[in-house]
């Protein structure tokens, strides 16, 4: 599944039923619905909010089902970037540190996925990816 749409906070909400709506083939179980949702939401906020910061723009996100119910999701903005990635996935780190800004989206994305990989360039935007394999309510 690939989407685009505009980096406006509502759109947030609109990424995270289309992930669910996507990964229901799969029969997660609840907390793990739950923990992607999660991760996914943080990953879309971190693109409007640090990505765009005051500027328009798109967020493309992909998702796709690979072999053995692992689930890979990559978000990606094409905003400012980020200068130093590993800083920015320090726990309480944020770049805004102006705003009522908590500095935990990565800490919950790696957190609640397997796996987070983020790639980003100054001036040209920044690529998470997130990946985890679903057990699912009968796999349990």
């Amino acid at each position: 599944m690939k989407l685009c749409f505009p980096a406006r906070s509502e759109n947030e909400r609109f990424a995270r039923i289309a992930v669910s709506g996507f990964l229901s083939q799969l029969d997660p179980n609840i907390g793990e619905i739950s923990d992607i949702k999660t991760a996914v939401s943080e990953a879309v906020t971190n693109a409007i909010v640090h990505g765009y910061r005051d500027t328009s723009g798109d967020v493309m996100m992909q998702v796709k089902i690979l072999e053995g119910s692992r689930v890979y999701i990559k978000i990606q903005d094409k905003g400012c970037g980020i200068e130093d990635v590993q800083k920015a996935m320090e726990p309480l780190y944020t770049g805004a540190p102006d705003e009522e800004r908590a500095g935990l989206g990565f800490t919950i994305m790696t957190t609640f996925m397997e796996k987070v990989r983020v790639i980003s360039h100054p001036h040209k935007g920044t690529t998470v990816v997130l990946e985890r394999t679903i057990q699912g309510k009968n796999r349990l």
